[in-house]
């Protein structure tokens, strides 16, 4: 865990503040790569995931951008509300689940809404480097645009694409842009859940590869629990048996009698909680695991996740 002070908080956007944090002592921060995110631990105990969007090469500062979301489970609104200058907070090293390949010849980078967070630092690397790169940004309004000033001062503005839904002379024509695609060009995509799939979708159809598609979920999509029914889950180390009710996740169930697995994102997004399963079917509700790692069946994510079968034989 690192200790870090709020040394700058400012309004980027409509409902959207970015944060400047330093170590306390004033020594250099954990190195970071493009894509990479904090976990940040709010005083009342909530965990939340935010995505660096400083430049990689940076270590004596981390910045975060975060969006004020009326459908949050509290995290943002508390930072919001609660986090000015001076305030003093606990985060993780860096973790990136949302890395760049090394090996692509070009990179065509989307963002939508606060999904720029990552996406900027993506650009920031890739323009350092000299590689080849477009970034496309979305947003319903300019004022609802997180860091447009700061784009439009980089030396890659040339690079920068903006497209508002207040401005029709702007809207992304998606399937033009991801037209024949070539060999080795990787796609990058971050925002709400229904843009990302436009995107995806729209990829596909235009013949590309599935390891070439890049993503990062900020948010899972609502499950609709009303057929849940209840499964047992047993611990591999010690034999005890518990079952799970249907209005509970495998984390609660277990955390009551005392077995507590590492939690974050509490989505099926972060993948801390990834737990190995050694016996059964799991139902995978999560967005951490690719669709090849789910049908392995040999793990899965107990903060949101289920079973097929009447029983898990977990590797705790």
């Amino acid at each position: 865990m690192i200790d870090v002070v709020v040394v700058s908080r400012k309004n980027e956007a409509q409902d959207i503040c970015s944060y400047e944090l330093v170590s306390v002592d004033g020594s250099p921060l954990p190195a970071f790569s493009a894509g990479a995110h904090i976990d940040v631990h709010l005083p009342d105990g909530l965990i939340r995931q935010y995505s660096l969007c400083n430049h990689p090469e940076e270590r004596h500062r981390y910045l975060i951008g975060v969006l004020k979301d009326s459908a949050s489970r509290g995290g943002s609104q508390r930072l919001h509300e609660q986090i000015h200058n001076g305030a003093r907070l606990r985060i993780s090293e860096p973790r990136n689940l949302f890395p760049l390949a090394d090996e692509a010849r070009r990179s065509i980078l989307f963002a939508g809404g606060i999904g720029i967070t990552p996406i900027l630092s993506m650009a920031e690397h890739l323009a350092h480097t000299g590689a080849d790169f477009d970034l496309h940004y979305c947003a319903r309004s300019s004022e609802r645009a997180a860091f447009v000033q700061r784009l439009k001062d980089s030396p890659f503005s040339e690079r920068v694409f903006l497209h508002f839904d207040e401005q029709p002379h702007t809207a992304l024509d998606a399937a033009k842009v991801l037209a024949a695609p070539e060999d080795n060009v990787h796609l990058y995509v971050c925002g709400p859940g229904g843009f990302m799939q436009h995107l995806l979708d729209s990829a596909r159809a235009q013949g590309w590869r599935e390891d070439r598609l890049h993503r990062e979920y900020f948010a899972a999509a609502p499950v609709d629990n009303s057929q849940d029914g209840r499964f047992s889950v047993k611990v591999g180390s010690s034999g005890q048996v518990f079952e799970i009710p249907a209005d509970k996740t495998v984390v609660q169930v277990l955390e009551s009698h005392g077995i507590e697995i590492a939690v974050s994102c509490e989505q099926g997004i972060c993948g801390t909680c990834l737990t190995r399963v050694l016996e059964g079917v799991p139902e995978h509700r999560d967005l951490f695991l690719t669709e090849d790692e789910q049908a392995l069946n040999d793990q899965f994510t107990p903060c949101c996740s289920r079973s097929k079968t009447p029983l898990l034989v977990l590797d705790i």
